[in-house]
């Protein structure tokens, strides 16, 4: 059995680590700008990407791309952290009753990504993400600044704008999931910086929803490990 493999996603506002030993993962996650942690060798790194690449150097050849992922009906535009995530959920997530898996990932981008219990993706939809609508509205507008504090607002109608401002982004973002997500037919697993903030938010019984913060991590390491057959 081989140890201590560390693996990265560099995704579009952060890096993304992994580091897989002795059957455990241990994850965390750097700013693009922050030195390479300790105990990393670059030339052993298992990565994918789908935002900007950092400025030390990846080696190619051990990338992981979409094309080299197996699943049905997967167009290699397709993102890799879905990709990925679509391997997590369906390696990790029980599922007898072989219900659809709906996945939100809750980064820069709100992505969601639907495939039947066999692993055939179904399709999607891409909405900006909870910073991605904050920082645009900023940038946008003349009056409107980020909130410093995300605390959730309780009612509906705010006289305070940073507290109008969050509710109405997490609304938009809870309110496509509350509308596709059907807990009759689908298994809800959320992911991503800020699915523990908004999972808390979604308009249905909890015990329907699934959250796995680094999905797409776990993903990375199934993928690598099922190729190494180590898995």
């Amino acid at each position: 059995m081989v140890s201590d493999i560390n693996f990265l996603l560099v995704g579009n506002s952060r890096l993304h680590w992994a580091k897989y030993s002795k059957n455990q993962s241990k994850f965390f996650h750097t700013k693009k700008e922050q030195k390479v942690p300790e105990n990393i060798d670059l030339d052993q790194l298992i990565w994918a990407s789908v935002g900007k690449l950092p400025n030390f150097f990846l080696k190619k050849e051990n990338e992981i791309k979409t094309k080299d992922i197996q699943l049905s009906n997967l167009p290699d535009y397709f993102g890799v952290d879905r990709a990925l995530a679509c391997i997590a959920v369906l390696k990790i997530i029980e599922n007898p009753c072989k219900k659809d898996l709906l996945i939100a990932d809750f980064g820069t981008i709100l992505s969601i990504t639907k495939l039947n219990s066999n692993g055939s993706i179904i399709g999607g939809q891409l909405i900006p993400g909870f910073l991605t609508q904050l920082k645009s509205m900023e940038q946008n507008t003349k009056n409107l600044k980020v909130p410093n504090k995300y605390d959730m607002p309780i009612k509906d109608f705010l006289i305070n704008t940073e507290e109008a401002i969050l509710k109405g982004v997490i609304n938009s973002l809870t309110g496509v999931i509350n509308n596709l997500f059907n807990p009759a037919k689908d298994i809800l697993v959320t992911c991503g910086g800020d699915s523990e903030f908004l999972t808390k938010s979604l308009k249905t019984q909890k015990e329907n929803i699934i959250n796995a913060p680094n999905l797409v991590m776990e993903g990375m390491i199934i993928h690598h490990m099922s190729i190494k057959k180590l898995f």
